[in-house]
């Protein structure tokens, strides 16, 4: 016992053991030996035969002598809903069963459970651990804020350590505040290499390890703005360090996958094994996991993996049945097969067996329907959504496309519609609850375009109606007067002029508008200079001192060669000869000399003209060389390599000839 005591104190845990073991040879079920054996296991990270030993010994090791040390094991190897039973079957509630119960919450992701237990522990304990447990509390709040969107309370925790900072940095962005998670982040970021360089131990190496998780979080706010290329350099740096925690690398490399998108698949390819390690899942909470599932199911949608896609979405759905990604993500699947009828229906199926979701999945399925260019059933989709079918933005998307097929009844229909049910009351929604205003700025405003749509096609009569309604409400409204009075202008022009009577008169329109300002505004100093520029000018002729402008003088206009001024020209001479009067067309039938066609072999009329040999300008056929007569002729005639011959475009057209002849291919 003083072996295994001495080594306890010097933490040689292995060699503790050994003894332990002798002492439990002698004695198999002393209960002190079988604690100190379970404690060694644990201290040298042999989780599973630790269990092994008290789940052997039951009726030595109790639930209230061994609870913490069996619920640490379960809570070890990953078995949380094990731990929590343990722990909540002890018979007294220890401040480390209260510590391990907390960690236990937290794993589940029963935040405000978890949230209360730190509580009670920060208020009844004192100790060494004090900012372990602070640390652990900020963590609970940043994930109500990231998952569960709950607006944190300011616990007014002191953010003395970069642990606190970092949290705090987390529910920020969280709530959306990304600005100010970016300079909480990097005074984490100082706070870590103040804290870590203290220590003559710790390398550079191990700084920038430490400083990963801080790095990953500053680039996901980058990508979260837009500043993609910096984000993704952050993260290909945080990868080369590679860094030991799987949790770390599978969310940088999940984030890597979304910039690239359908882009640098082969990449995205690589990165994605990273999320596949030993031990990921428990290291990442619940949705980060789905959101990595996601976009292994589109990254086999891009990659054309087909089967693997549909395998992917199908596990997926069964996983959280009312999930809309799962389906959208079959159904663009089947959409890159060209099986648009198929993907409409397995939409219809899923908004038929969950109606919450049914808005979105019509949405999609109206989607589709026009990318096959079949608008109105897209239309006919859109106003089965009842909940949205009298809102201003589904009113003005129907409109547009039953105008772009022309639909004008249908048009008008829709815009009755919505102004009948906001005659009625006016719904605004505000947690849940409906508050009924008629008359609201949005009905009028659906009046008014509607008045102005119908006035733009051409329904006069049934415009007035909407006019008349408009001017009730707001009789000062002189533009909607204007229109009305247009508009009767052409139904009843007495009505017209009754109404005209109700016009301002020209008096209380006109405008109070100060001239000199106008005049020095800085849009107004142009004009300013060139009137004054010019009223310069007009000063100088007034005084006779200005210069006579020089008139310019008119170019005559070019005459053709065969101009002739006795015969009138002919009218028609500006359109082009087929669209003339007296066009007859070609005269068909008429033989022409064509040089150089017909049968192989056969020669034409003027085939002797095209004779260069039989020409007066050829010269005479060559001498033998070294006679005097070659040398009279070669002083005055020209060569005939240089000679231009005559019928120079007919023999152009005979060599063309040639060469077609000897052509491969035949006819």
């Amino acid at each position: 016992w003083s072996e295994v005591n001495r080594c306890g104190q010097n933490g040689d845990f292995a060699r503790a053991l050994k003894s332990v073991n002798k002492i439990l040879q002698i004695s198999k079920d002393d209960v002190t030996a079988l604690q100190c054996k379970v404690v060694c296991l644990i201290q040298n990270g042999n989780f599973k035969e630790a269990l092994g030993v008290i789940n052997t010994h039951t009726k030595v090791l109790t639930s209230d002598v061994i609870a913490f040390e069996k619920a640490y094991c379960e809570y070890r190897l990953n078995r949380i809903e094990n731990a929590l039973k343990t722990i909540q079957s002890a018979s007294q509630q220890t401040d480390k069963l209260k510590e391990l119960y907390g960690q236990v919450l937290y794993r589940l992701e029963r935040y405000d459970d978890c949230l209360a237990a730190y509580r009670d522990l920060i208020r009844n304990s004192q100790d060494e651990y004090e900012e372990e447990r602070k640390t652990n509390l900020s963590a609970v709040v940043a994930a109500q804020s990231t998952w569960e969107k709950v607006m944190p309370e300011d616990l007014g925790l002191r953010e003395a350590t970069y642990e606190l900072c970092y949290n705090s940095a987390c529910a920020l962005i969280g709530q959306g505040k990304l600005n100010e998670a970016m300079k909480k982040l990097q005074k984490a970021e100082g706070l870590c290499r103040q804290s870590l360089s203290e220590d003559s131990d710790v390398t550079e190496e191990d700084i920038e390890a430490e400083l990963a998780i801080i790095h990953g979080q500053m680039a996901y706010i980058m990508q979260l703005q837009g500043r993609t290329e910096d984000a993704l350099q952050l993260y290909n740096q945080i990868i080369k360090l590679k860094p030991t925690d799987v949790g770390l690398l599978a969310v940088i490399a999940n984030n890597i996958i979304t910039i690239n998108k359908d882009q640098n698949v082969f990449d995205s390819k690589k990165k994605v094994k990273l999320t596949n390690a030993e031990g990921v899942e428990h290291k990442l909470s619940k949705k980060q996991l789905q959101a990595i599932e996601f976009n292994k199911a589109l990254l086999a949608m891009y990659t054309n993996q087909a089967d693997q896609c549909r395998k992917l979405s199908a596990s997926l759905q069964s996983q959280s049945p009312e999930h809309l990604l799962p389906v959208l993500i079959q159904a663009a699947q089947l959409c890159r097969e060209k099986q648009h009828a198929k993907a409409v229906g397995l939409l219809q199926d899923f908004a038929d067996q969950h109606p919450a979701n049914a808005a979105e999945i019509k949405l999609t399925m109206a989607q589709l329907k026009i990318a096959q260019g079949s608008v109105t059933k897209a239309c006919m989709i859109l106003r089965s959504i009842e909940e949205l079918q009298h809102k201003p933005g589904m009113v003005s998307a129907l409109v547009t496309m039953y105008s772009h097929e022309e639909d004008i009844d249908s048009a008008i229909e829709v815009f009755t519609q919505a102004i009948q049910w906001y005659q009625q009351f006016q719904a605004r929604t505000n947690y849940g609850c409906c508050v009924f205003q008629p008359k609201s700025p949005v009905h009028l405003s659906l009046i008014r375009e509607a008045a102005n749509f119908k006035l733009k096609h051409g329904r006069k009569k049934e415009a007035i109606s909407d006019l008349e309604e408009l001017w009730k409400q707001n009789p000062k409204d002189v533009h909607t007067l204007a229109q009305l009075i247009s508009a009767y202008s052409l139904v009843d022009p007495e009505k017209a002029k009754v109404l005209s009577k109700h016009l301002p008169s020209s008096d209380t329109m006109s405008l109070k508008v100060d001239v000199d300002a106008l005049e020095n505004s800085h849009g107004a100093t142009y004009v300013r200079k060139k009137a004054g520029k010019l009223t310069g000018d007009n000063q100088q002729k007034e005084q006779g001192q200005g210069d006579v402008k020089k008139k310019k003088k008119k170019k005559k206009g070019k005459l053709p060669k065969n101009y002739d001024p006795k015969v009138t020209p002919d009218p028609e001479r500006w359109l082009p000869m087929r669209e003339r009067s007296y066009y007859r067309g070609r005269k068909k039938g008429k033989k022409k000399d064509q040089v150089g066609k017909g049968t192989q072999g056969s020669t034409t009329a003027g085939s002797s003209e095209l004779d260069a040999s039989r020409t007066a300008s050829s010269p005479p056929t060559s001498p033998r060389p070294g006679s005097a007569a070659a040398v009279s002729a070669a002083s005055n005639v020209i060569p005939p390599r240089h000679q231009k011959p005559a019928g120079a475009p007919a023999t152009k057209k005979k060599q063309q000839q040639k060469k077609k002849k000897g052509s491969k291919g035949g006819w």
